[in-house]
């Protein structure tokens, strides 16, 4: 089934690049038909939506549920966020030092936008106070609604702790919980069944759209970002090396399914499930995946945090506006902070360059320059963001003495 599940992805990622450019020349107006491709992929993302809050209450509960004392739970979290904050570092200092050695800003070939232009995506307010506030939800129900992952995490957190601190009066609360997460694996197998019409769809439509000559265009810069998203993939493997050994190589081929979800659709939360499945199929135990796991997505998304070094300062290059390197290393700390706040807001990363190019003066319209190979970009970030959490929850694993054998149907899956 694996070998099976990777091959119908490629399959429709080149059926859908294909279709898309084909309509992209032929038709007069792609982008009515556009509209309808992107139909299926907004029902496929829907669905993942639909059940990622129960999916990651409940498997969260179970796991803190089991880890008992409320210092294990400390110790994870203090080992998990240490990992996070150094694999954050890594990704906006690396970011920084490519775009700056590379200059593709300098080169580019294009009228700049004028400093007046009107922006679809709104710079937030760069407020820690309200980001902190924020952890905390105001009702469960409501985070659950709005998909609001790190508020579920905090509760999930509380609530696990009390199960476990109340003991055997809390067996069944716990076995319900248990049958809950159970119940919502088998409803994402169902709902991973769509995933490669999806997939074709999200290609179809983009090409469609925007059609593949746009590549060319940005050639430089496009090519930049992923020569440095290549090298954060060696990097973080190397960390990963370093605690885990040679099975990192084995990791990075384990979760290569929720990978090409991600680069498919653009989206790393459409492969949370798959890349939860797949951590524990390596060997990863169950209540550190589903404890690291979520956490990573609202403080470990690696090749978000690189995109917004990369593009801030593209688009400075692009205006001729060279930054002192105490500016650059306050736009590091800046960005430490905010890109952990945007968690879960619909194009964070355009957001949250939205915001530092104000907070330095840089013409906010720059953002149109990348406005239009925004998704071809997208769908790299949101591929490194799978690999950096996978790594951190098998090092964190190893380091609590919960990275076990890999399991044997997955070998079986590989051998066939």
């Amino acid at each position: 089934m694996s070998r099976r599940f990777t091959f119908y992805i490629l399959l429709a990622m080149l059926l859908g690049i294909g279709v898309g450019q084909a309509c992209n020349t032929w038709l007069a107006d792609p982008a009515v038909v556009a509209g309808y491709f992107s139909l299926l992929t907004d029902l496929f993302l829907r669905l993942i939506k639909m059940i990622i809050a129960p999916l990651v209450f409940a498997t969260l509960v179970t796991g803190i549920a089991h880890m008992g004392a409320t210092g294990a739970v400390g110790r994870v979290g203090a080992k998990t966020l240490g990992w996070f904050v150094g694999a954050s570092l890594l990704s906006l200092l690396l970011g920084m030092a490519m775009v700056t050695l590379l200059a593709p800003g300098a080169t580019l070939a294009l009228p700049l936008p004028e400093a007046t232009a009107q922006l679809a995506v709104q710079p937030a307010a760069l407020n820690l106070k309200d980001f902190i506030a924020h952890l905390v939800p105001k009702s469960f129900i409501e985070a659950m609604a709005g998909n609001e992952i790190l508020q579920i995490v905090v509760f999930s957190v509380f609530f696990g702790m009390a199960v476990a601190a109340v003991g055997s009066a809390a067996r069944p609360v716990l076995v319900g919980v248990e049958a809950l997460a159970q119940v919502m694996l088998k409803l994402t197998g169902y709902v991973m069944l769509f995933a490669p019409v999806a997939v074709f769809a999200a290609l179809s439509a983009t090409v469609a759209t925007r059609g593949l000559s746009i590549l060319l265009t940005y050639g430089q810069f496009i090519g930049g970002f992923y020569l440095s998203l290549g090298l954060l993939w060696l990097l973080i493997a190397g960390a990963g090396f370093l605690f885990i050994g040679p099975r990192v190589v084995r990791l990075l081929a384990v979760v290569r399914e929720p990978v090409l979800l991600a680069f498919s659709t653009a989206s790393s939360e459409a492969a949370y499930p798959k890349t939860l499945d797949q951590l524990m199929r390596f060997g990863v135990s169950k209540r550190i995946g589903s404890f690291v796991l979520p956490l990573g997505y609202s403080f470990n998304l690696d090749g978000s945090m690189m995109y917004c070094t990369f593009a801030t300062l593209f688009i400075a290059q692009a205006y001729g506006i060279d930054l002192t390197w105490g500016q650059k290393l306050t736009m590091l700390l800046l960005l430490m902070v905010t890109s952990k706040g945007m968690a879960g807001v619909p194009r964070a990363s355009l957001v949250v360059i939205a915001a530092t190019l104000s907070f330095f003066h840089i013409p906010e319209a720059g953002l149109l320059l990348i406005l239009a190979v925004d998704h071809f970009l997208d769908m790299g970030r949101s591929a490194t963001n799978v690999i950096g959490n996978s790594v951190a929850a098998a090092v964190v694993a190893k380091w609590e003495g919960e990275l076990g054998l890999e399991s044997p149907s997955l070998l079986g899956d590989q051998a066939h």
